[in-house]
């Protein structure tokens, strides 16, 4: 999936989606962490290592990035039907009530953001795609709101592969817990694979969600007795 280096006119724009202050809810779910640290197999700076890596290159690279280019694809062509069923996929693929949660909060939040957004080039037509899909993935959104910033897709999936890690860091050091200095460590080595991630992405692989730990781990956060994230 080789692409131009980035063009410095989609900075902001990638800035933007990207950022931890996008008002959509993401820093309230753990992304599973929560129930393993209860479980003891996060516990310190380096099992918080080896967890998001993990997540990103089995849970992110094979499920979500893959399900993101089949949506932005699909989005850019203006074919609803294509579009609308990939986000059925999207949220079937969420093997838990809280994963499904998550997704949907996320997606509505995002989804209205970019309905919000002024100068955009988000025509009739799709603007009322947009509005009218219930529930809608967070990875639909997201797919959506890059093409509509004119993000490329390397650029888009690098701004969806980012706040999945921020995410997981912010969790990290909340829960573990961690100093600062030691979650900016992790953040950076953990980002610093996203590029090649991306690159090696398959055109046209369907997406997988195989990930049997993180599912047992979210089906036991939704009963966990004490918890700081949503459920």
């Amino acid at each position: 999936m080789a692409e131009p280096a980035l063009d410095a006119r989609m900075l902001p724009a990638l800035l933007q989606l990207a950022s931890a202050a996008l008002p959509i809810g993401g820093f309230g779910y753990s992304g599973g962490l929560e129930a393993a640290v209860e479980a003891r197999l996060v516990h310190d700076e380096a099992s918080t290592g080896i967890w998001m890596t993990a997540m990103l290159e089995q849970v992110w690279a094979g499920g979500e990035a893959r399900h993101w280019l089949s949506l932005q694809q699909a989005f850019a062509a203006a074919d609803a039907a294509a579009f609308a069923a990939a986000n059925t996929l999207a949220l079937a693929m969420r093997e838990t009530a809280e994963l499904r949660l998550e997704s949907e909060q996320t997606g509505r939040s995002l989804s209205l953001w970019l309905l919000a957004l002024p100068a955009t080039p988000l025509d009739g037509e799709r603007r009322r795609q947009l509005a009218s899909l219930r529930p809608i993935a967070h990875v639909a959104a997201h797919a959506a709101a890059a093409t509509v910033l004119g993000l490329t897709p390397a650029a888009g999936l690098q701004a969806l592969g980012w706040s999945l890690l921020e995410n997981l860091t912010l969790a990290a050091v909340k829960l573990v817990p961690l100093g600062q200095d030691a979650g900016q460590r992790l953040l950076r080595r953990a980002a610093a694979g996203l590029p090649a991630l991306i690159a090696a992405l398959p055109a046209a692989a369907p997406p997988q969600n195989f990930a049997p730990l993180l599912a047992i781990l979210s089906g036991a956060h939704e009963t966990q007795y004490t918890r700081l994230f949503r459920s």
